[in-house]
């Protein structure tokens, strides 16, 4: 008998072996998936769960020794809806959001916490290079700082309309809301355009980070050698603390769709995007709401409050909460 024979020989026996316990679990997802789980009795509520399993081994079982494609691509399907109707259909949406903010989400983070150092470190040395290069040569502001963002804030303004723009408050008449909707549109396309980027192989992630924090950095010089750097940085971070995360967690899931693509291993690409990008998505689904958390905050706070002093202090406990909430990611995954 030839290879072929052999290979459709033993993925028969595998399927003939098995397949019993396929069919009895694809019946009880059928009726949950018509009705719900209570139509399930109690030996069948016992049973769906040892069936899950029986079939993620026989998929694992399957990859390891290479059967035929349809048979591992209706293994996985199987496991998907057996962990959907185990899972997911648990818990009401609402309970479901609570739990992914409040576990699920600071555990995303831990996991990818090496794409997170390299995003966190691409914005950072681009804060810091523009910040000395722009301090050492004022002319290289107009280079890093696109003119639509920098408008009246430029190394010929005056120091005095650069300490009235720190302190100015929304204007009259418009919307605390409409400057919100402002901030989060801002930020949300530098996100949104880090997860696309993701899938040109992850290097522009890194430029974009960089890019940005060249711009943040040059105008962090710009005020400093007026006297204003504390005061500037203090206007920045109340909201920037978040917003900047949310930034980096978004080019954080682009590093990990790129290392995905650049780096499938034993998987194929697209294998590998499956089973990585669902969380890297998950990843920027928990980034959105810190996007609008940062603009809606900024919007109100700024109306209250332009004292340095009391800037200073919210964003220090603005930090603090972050580090501590993904934290509890650790203990979690203990738990």
């Amino acid at each position: 008998m030839n290879a072929g024979g052999r290979f459709e020989l033993r993925s028969a026996q595998f399927r003939h072996e098995r397949q019993a316990s396929w069919q009895e679990l694809e019946s009880l997802l059928k009726r949950i998936e018509d009705s719900g789980l209570a139509v399930l009795s109690h030996d069948e509520l016992t049973q769906l769960p040892l069936l899950y399993r029986s079939a993620i081994g026989s998929l694992s079982v399957a990859r390891a020794i290479s059967l035929d494609r349809n048979l591992v691509q209706y293994l996985t399907g199987l496991a998907q809806r057996a962990h959907l109707a185990m899972y997911s259909g648990r818990r009401r949406p609402v309970e479901g959001v609570v739990q992914f903010f409040a576990r699920r989400f600071p555990q995303l983070l831990r996991s990818f916490r090496v794409p997170f150092a390299i995003a966190f470190g691409s914005l950072l040395a681009g804060v810091l290079i523009g910040y000395q290069l722009t301090r050492h040569s004022p002319d290289r502001y107009y280079g890093f700082v696109p003119e639509a963002l920098a408008q009246d804030r430029t190394p010929s303004t005056p120091t005095a309309q650069l300490r009235a723009i720190l302190y100015s408050k929304p204007r009259q008449g418009v919307a605390l809301d409409v400057f919100a909707s402002f901030l989060f549109d801002h930020n949300a396309r530098i996100g949104i355009s880090c997860l696309a980027l993701g899938f040109a192989g992850g290097v522009p992630v890194i430029l974009l980070l960089f890019s940005n924090g060249l711009t943040l950095g040059a105008m962090a010089a710009l005020y400093a050698s007026r006297g204003l750097g504390g005061e500037f940085w203090a206007w920045i971070l109340p909201h920037g603390v978040t917003e900047l995360l949310a930034v980096v967690l978004c080019g954080t899931a682009g590093l990990v769709f790129g290392a995905a693509i650049l780096f499938p291993g034993s998987l194929s690409r697209l294998d590998r995007l499956r089973t990585r990008g669902r969380d890297a998505g998950l990843l920027v689904l928990g980034a959105v709401p810190m996007f609008f958390f940062a603009a809606l905050f900024e919007s109100f706070f700024r109306s209250l409050s332009q004292e340095p002093s009391l800037r200073w202090t919210v964003a220090a406990l603005v930090a603090t909460g972050w580090v501590l909430y993904f934290a509890s990611g650790r203990e979690a995954a203990r738990g």
